[in-house]
């Protein structure tokens, strides 16, 4: 039996549905005989997550057993060349404590603490001939070494000075401030086997601002170099990415391949010979064209480069390196999955070595004959899963420390016709739904909005207002991925336009079905699919009620206050965001919406939430009452992001949400709100 049990009721009880277990990375022991994972569990006061390490039979033979049991839990396994597990965990409840790298050696034993720093230890990256170590963290730059980093930590704490002074562009991101420290990588050397001492850190960026924020880096096999994405300023508040080799004994620098006008690029992997780079280019976006990334190949002996994956119609998210350096396996966004392709180099031919799910975190045998992978759908969460690379099988699913959850309802798929463009949508229908007990129908709108609905996600989970009764269509409008980049061109620039009329499609066939009630509907979204619903809002009165999270409504103050401004003046004309945005149809809105926004959103910035909300109460057909009242609502997050990501603001979103539709779409009487609202 596993240690963490489900509730079939999980989906109809929130305090439940937020308890369910989720699992995260996996990690292969260089051998092959050992696959680690964390799980993150609900703690005892409902209010974090704690993740732990498991590890998972890579035959499938053994159930999983739980390998570190630290109070706040651990996080990032991987192995080192030698077998021995490290990991990320913080272990200490001092004030000032910070994560530290751990090693579990692979012979058995305790675990103990080899690495640290005074911000603590971020990403551990091993070269995976050599055993020599890479880790990135933060650091002050105007310091010399790790004694004054952690003087100036303690300093600006103990006279609580939180004050950042920038010379540069951008200055946040996500939901984050950048500064005043910044990303730095250090080589480590682990200290002697049972030695009470820490190993040592050797800064190979020193002196260096912010080329590393928000970038990607490889380890070269034989440890004597990484690649790393460089983020080059511009002038005028732009940057963008090229690639830097650093050698990792000597920290000297070497450009591989610098932006221009044309291209900018991002870090694939780097080949097990440490010889080649898979790279990916992708033009400079514009107004009039859509982003195209392609596969590079570059010899890093000669420099010399070409294109790979020739011809392929997809965007490939995750790249990796089969052991024997033939091939490439390679996950990329297709017809509502996400399929591990495999790209032979010998003859630049791609094949699909899976077909459903969504898959990540992809590691292969030493071998090269099997691949591991977590692999999700609006079926399952994530689990793990082995893929034969010798044998046309389907893929094996791996005893889990957590089994899937019982969905209360089946998912289906809807199709339509738009302009001769196919469109598609998973359909999450209740039980019983019928002729006779027709289902009101809520349309969910994916953020991105380069993105596609196929994978699971926490965050905006269908099943849960299945288990009231709703089906829930999931579609993939004109900008989403897995679809050809015509379909994606489409949409570009013209948000309002192809994705807008795409969704009323694949709603229209959606109420056509007969267990479809058409006369109670709402729309939802986020991010972006926040933005489809403030148009949905001003552009119909077809819904019973709107649900628009963390959402953009006037784009020409967006652009500017969003912590990428210079990506949005690529992306669109003054002529298309002044077509394009919600905010010139506030008057037209009769349909009562839930504003929903985070305060350190930093992605769309709660002015965004706040000028909508005004606007609803000023401006719109449906304005406030002379008495104050209104039939709008804004739930509103002061500590909270882009995304609601702590378990106790969840539950309250999903019960205020689920609270307004039952008024509004069911015509019902919801019952009291959330006590703890106040």
């Amino acid at each position: 039996m596993c240690e963490v049990e489900h509730s079939k009721h999980s989906f109809h009880n929130l305090d439940a549905y937020i308890s369910l277990p989720r699992l995260g990375s996996l990690a292969l022991s260089p051998d092959g005989n050992r696959l680690v994972t964390t799980l993150s569990t609900l703690d005892e006061d409902g209010t974090k997550y704690t993740s732990a390490l498991w590890e998972i039979d890579p035959k499938g033979q053994k159930p999983a057993r739980r390998l570190t049991f630290g109070e706040h839990g651990e996080s990032q396994p991987v192995f080192a060349a030698n077998g021995d597990l490290l990991f990320n965990a913080k272990r200490s409840s001092k004030d000032d404590a910070v994560s530290e790298a751990w090693l579990l050696p692979a012979e058995g034993g305790e675990a103990r603490a080899v690495l640290t720093h005074p911000a603590g230890i971020g990403q551990i990256s091993v070269a995976q001939h050599a055993g020599s170590l890479v880790i990135q963290t933060q650091a002050h730059s105007r310091v010399q070494d790790l004694e004054a980093e952690a003087e100036l930590r303690k300093g600006r704490k103990d006279k609580k000075v939180a004050a950042i002074l920038h010379t540069g562009y951008p200055v946040r991101f996500w939901d984050h401030d950048l500064g005043p420290s910044v990303p730095h990588f250090y080589a480590a050397e682990l200290p002697e086997d049972g030695s009470e001492e820490k190993g040592e850190l050797k800064n190979l960026t020193a002196g260096i601002g912010g080329e590393l924020a928000e970038t990607s880096f490889d380890v070269a096999a034989n440890g004597d170099f990484l690649i790393t994405e460089w983020q080059v300023a511009e002038g005028r508040a732009s940057q963008a990415s090229g690639l830097m080799r650093i050698d990792t004994h000597t920290g000297a620098k070497e450009m591989l391949l610098a932006p221009d006008e044309n291209y900018e690029y991002t870090l694939g992997k780097i080949s097990p010979d440490s010889a080649r780079l898979v790279y990916v280019r992708w033009n400079r976006t514009t107004p009039e064209s859509a982003p195209i990334p392609q596969l590079w190949l570059m010899d890093l002996g000669s420099g010399e480069t070409h294109q790979i994956a020739v011809g392929w119609d997809r965007w490939a998210n995750e790249v990796y390196w089969v052991p024997n350096g033939h091939s490439l396996l390679l996950v990329a966004d297709d017809n509502g999955h996400a399929p591990v392709f495999r790209l032979q180099l010998e003859n630049d031919s791609i094949t699909a070595l899976t077909h459903y799910g969504a898959h990540s975190n992809i590691q292969i045998s030493p071998d090269s004959r099997t691949a591991y992978a977590l692999r999700a759908s609006y079926l399952y969460p994530a689990e793990p899963i082995s893929i034969d690379l010798m044998h046309a099988h389907e893929p094996l699913a791996l005893p889990a420390p957590a089994p899937r959850p019982q969905l209360p309802g089946t998912l289906e798929e809807v199709t339509t016709q738009v302009d001769g463009a196919s469109v598609r949508a998973y359909l999450a229908l209740p039980e019983g739904a019928n002729a006779q007990e027709k289902a009101p129908l809520l349309l969910w709108i994916h953020g991105g909005p380069l993105g596609s609905w196929n994978a699971w996600s926490w965050r905006w989970n269908p099943w849960l207002l299945v288990a009231k009764g709703y089906a829930v269509l999931l579609p993939d409008p004109a900008l989403s991925t897995g679809y050809g980049q015509e379909f994606i061109q489409r949409g570009w620039g013209r948000w309002g336009f192809e994705p807008f009329t795409d969704l009323m499609a694949i709603t229209d066939a959606a109420e056509a079905r007969e267990d479809i009630d058409e006369t109670r509907t709402a729309a939802m979204g986020g991010s972006f699919g926040g933005y489809m619903a403030n148009w949905v809002a001003g552009h119909t009165d077809r819904f019973k009620a709107i649900v628009t999270h963390a959402s953009l409504w006037a784009l020409e103050g967006f652009g500017k206050t969003t912590d990428a401004s210079f990506y949005w003046t690529r992306e669109m004309s003054p002529e298309m965001i002044e077509v394009n945005s919600p905010h010139h149809s506030v008057g037209n809105i009769v349909t009562p919406m839930l504003v929903i926004h985070g305060d350190k959103d930093y992605r769309v910035p709660i002015g965004e939430g706040l000028r909508l909300w005004y606007e609803l109460q000023a401006d719109s057909g449906l304005p406030q009452r002379e008495d104050g009242s209104t039939d709008h609502r804004f739930l509103y997050f002061p500590d909270e992001n882009h995304w609601i990501l702590s378990p106790q603001h969840a539950k309250i979103w999903y019960q205020v949400v689920e609270h307004f539709l039952t008024e509004h779409v069911l015509g019902q009487d919801p019952g009291e709100l959330p006590e703890l609202l106040g």
